[in-house]
């Protein structure tokens, strides 16, 4: 276990578990209520020859527009706290699951008004078919707690939410679809 910064950028004494505290602790980009532990994107972080800290991400959806400010969030607050040589590396397999979003997040996403995604449907392994009918997601009112709410838009604010509207209190919310 390593502890401290040595010159050049060796890390001589830093340890790994102090890297994944930094890492934990940087924000979503699109939901910034939540931290990249909370989504579930952050995967590993290690630390490998040299004292390089390694951490490996995956995106919620192949094509997510926020993989390079994630990616350059990490590296900015791990050099921040003292480790200077960062590889941040994307991990595809296996993919990314709202099923991932820790209990915390769940309830961060809830108090913000989104109203957290539910079970990911299970699919076998293989293609995943193309269907072109429409979505059947169902989510509860974070506000009211009503059931009763429908799909005003399949996006929301980011690809990986939708826009509903409570049927009881009226108002409208964003989903986190399940994936």
């Amino acid at each position: 276990m390593t502890r401290g910064t040595g010159t050049g950028g060796v890390v001589t004494e830093r340890s790994t578990v102090e890297a994944r505290r930094v890492a934990e602790a940087v924000l979503d980009p699109e939901l910034p209520i939540l931290t990249l532990a909370d989504l579930g994107v952050l995967r590993d972080v290690r630390t490998e020859g040299g004292g390089t800290v390694v951490v490996e991400i995956t995106p919620t959806y192949s094509g997510c527009p926020a993989m390079g400010v994630m990616r350059a969030e990490l590296r900015a607050a791990l050099r921040s706290a003292g480790f200077e040589r960062v590889d941040v590396r994307t991990v595809l397999s296996p993919p990314w699951s709202t099923d991932w979003i820790s209990p915390a997040g769940r309830r961060k996403l809830a108090e913000a008004g989104i109203a957290p995604p539910g079970r990911a449907p299970s699919r076998p392994a293989g293609p995943v078919p193309l269907t072109l009918t429409p979505s059947r997601r169902t989510a509860a009112c974070p506000l009211c707690g009503s059931r009763d709410t429908e799909e005003v838009s399949e996006f929301g604010a980011t690809p990986c939410t939708a826009l509903r509207r409570c049927r009881v209190c009226q108002e409208p919310f964003e989903h986190v679809k399940e994936i």
